[in-house]
């Protein structure tokens, strides 16, 4: 079962970030995204601090984040990496079927990934994302490489979006409309 701990949750900076540009994005009526609370039950309090010092994760989480963007259901994980590889471990299986089943429902799941190393945040398409699992089957490696990625759908701050993920989006939208022509 898995635990949080007085460490607090991994990649609480990137998701500071995701949910700086949601606020911006939601003030300027282009996309209302929400972040997913993963249900927590507290073990230890220190109640001297007024906070959970150890405690178990209540059921295993899907996504980071849901929402609408203009009319189009999306969800999403941010994950980060502090070297230039990024290991497919953390997507776990759960959270690949809700995002799959997402995507058959006619919604868009991706995935938002910093190279903390490099301050680089890139928007990895769910067919990427599937590619990469599907590899591992034919025994490649079970990570993926930072020079793997497409140049395309690295996102550089702008117009006070820091991770502007609608560029991502756009991107995406527009393959996808390519792949039915």
């Amino acid at each position: 079962m898995a635990t949080w701990n007085s460490r607090g949750l991994r990649g609480s900076g990137l998701e500071d970030l995701v949910n700086a540009t949601n606020a911006f994005y939601r003030e300027h009526g282009l996309a209302l995204v929400q972040k997913i609370p993963t249900p927590i039950v507290p073990v230890k309090f220190d109640k001297a601090e007024h906070r959970i010092t150890d405690a178990y994760f209540e059921k295993d989480s899907t996504v980071d984040y849901i929402g609408v963007i203009q009319g189009i259901p999306v969800c999403f994980d941010a994950k980060e990496s502090k070297t230039d590889t990024f290991e497919l471990r953390n997507i776990h299986e759960h959270q690949f079927q809700f995002m799959k089943e997402f995507e058959a429902q006619g919604g868009v799941s991706f995935i938002l990934l910093q190279f903390t190393m490099r301050q680089d945040a890139y928007y990895m398409t769910f067919k990427e994302l599937s590619g990469f699992l599907d590899r591992i089957r034919d025994g490649h490696p079970k990570h993926i490489r930072y020079l793997e990625l497409r140049d395309e759908y690295f996102l550089k701050a702008r117009d006070g979006a820091l991770i502007p993920y609608l560029k991502g989006l756009e991107l995406d939208l527009s393959e996808r409309d390519e792949d039915t022509d």
